[in-house]
Order: C-alpha cells, then sequence, then structure tokens
C-alpha cells in the first residue's frame, strides 16, 4: 500500500517537474533563440555602420579630389592668365619701346635737317650780308673819292669784295694815286685796299 502511494507521488512529482522543465528548457530556448536574434541585429548594425563610414570617407575622398581637380584647373588657368598678361605687357613694351625709338630717330633727323637749314640760312644770310657791305663800301668809297677836290677830274673805278677794295682808272699824277688810297682806306668796313690805277702823263707840247 504504501508503494502505492509512494508511486502515486512520484508519479504527480514527475507530473509537476516534467512541465515545468520542458517551460525551463523552452525558456531557455526562447532565450538563445532572442539572443541570436539580438546578435544578428547588432551584426546588421554594424555591418549598416561600416558601409556608412566607408561612404562617408569615399565621398570626402571624392569631395576632395574634386577640389584638388578644380585648384589645379584654376592654377593652370591663373598661369596662361599671367603668362598671357606677361606676353601682352612684354609686347607692349617692345612696341612702346620700338615706337621710342622711331620717334627719336624722326626727332634726331628733323633737328639734323632744320640745323643744316639754320646754317644754309645762316650762311646766305651772311652772304648776302656781305655783297649789301661790300656794295656799301663801294658806294662809300666813291662818294668820297667823288667829293675830294684834288681827284673831281680823276676816273676811279670802285670794287670791293668781302671788304678788300679795289682802285682801277686813271688818275693825273702819284699824289692824286696816294690820295685815292688814302681816302679808301679811310671808309669804315674796308679792310684793305689794292691799286690799278693808272697816272695819265700829260701830252707833251712841240
Amino acid at each position: 500500500m504504501k508503494t502505492i502511494n509512494e508511486y502515486k507521488r512520484m508519479t504527480l512529482a514527475d507530473q509537476v517537474l516534467i512541465p515545468a522543465f520542458l517551460a525551463v528548457v523552452l525558456g531557455l530556448s526562447g532565450c538563445q533563440q532572442e539572443e541570436g536574434s539580438a546578435e544578428k541585429a547588432g551584426q546588421k548594425i554594424d555591418r549598416a555602420y561600416e558601409k556608412g563610414e566607408q561612404k562617408i570617407e569615399q565621398s570626402r575622398i571624392d569631395a576632395t579630389q574634386k577640389l584638388e581637380a578644380a585648384k589645379e584647373s584654376l592654377d593652370q588657368q591663373a598661369d596662361r592668365t599671367t603668362q598671357y598678361i606677361e606676353e601682352s605687357t612684354e609686347a607692349s613694351k617692345e612696341a612702346l619701346e620700338k615706337a621710342g625709338d622711331e620717334i627719336e630717330q624722326t626727332t634726331e633727323a628733323a633737328g639734323q635737317e632744320l640745323e643744316r637749314a639754320k646754317e644754309a640760312a645762316i650762311d646766305r644770310a651772311q652772304t648776302a650780308g656781305e655783297y649789301i657791305d661790300d656794295s656799301v663800301i663801294s658806294l662809300k668809297v666813291k662818294a668820297a673819292l667823288v667829293n675830294d677836290p684834288m681827284l673831281q677830274a680823276s676816273q676811279i673805278e670802285v670794287t670791293t669784295v668781302n671788304g678788300i677794295v679795289k682802285l682801277s682808272g686813271t688818275v693825273g699824277s702819284q699824289q692824286d694815286v696816294d690820295r685815292a688810297l688814302e681816302i679808301a682806306v679811310n671808309q669804315q668796313n674796308v679792310k684793305s685796299v689794292q691799286s690799278d690805277l693808272i697816272v695819265k702823263t700829260a701830252p707833251s707840247a712841240e
């Protein structure tokens, strides 16, 4: 009788423990499943984070490359612009220097031409002045000879070249020659006097 009761109690205990055990096993199994899902979710998050970081890094690299390319392009354009400006400036400088040289040469040539024209004008003026002076000298000398009482009967020609007076013609005596020379040399601007005067001898009485 005791054995039957013990068997019954054991059976009841087993009936209680087995479901409890099963519940624990199922619980543990559920926990393991939840832990597996959480781990997978964490891995997915990690992978997504890594992909996000990779995309961000790649975007940063792409942006840096684009900025470098844009900077290089701007530097090249700046270099070309600077080179163009330098070439234009050099060309303008050369053109200005050439124009300056041409102006200087033209000015120098014009100056030389003016100088030659000035010298020619001076020469002509001097020649004209000398001619006028010679004519004036000749007139003064001739007037002085005609007005002299000793020489009124004489026929004296007067020519002047560069201030040098030349007397020619006939006079009555040597005294007339000396007097004519004296009058001529005393006139203004006369440098010297040359005499080609001839003493006219009086015809002898028969």
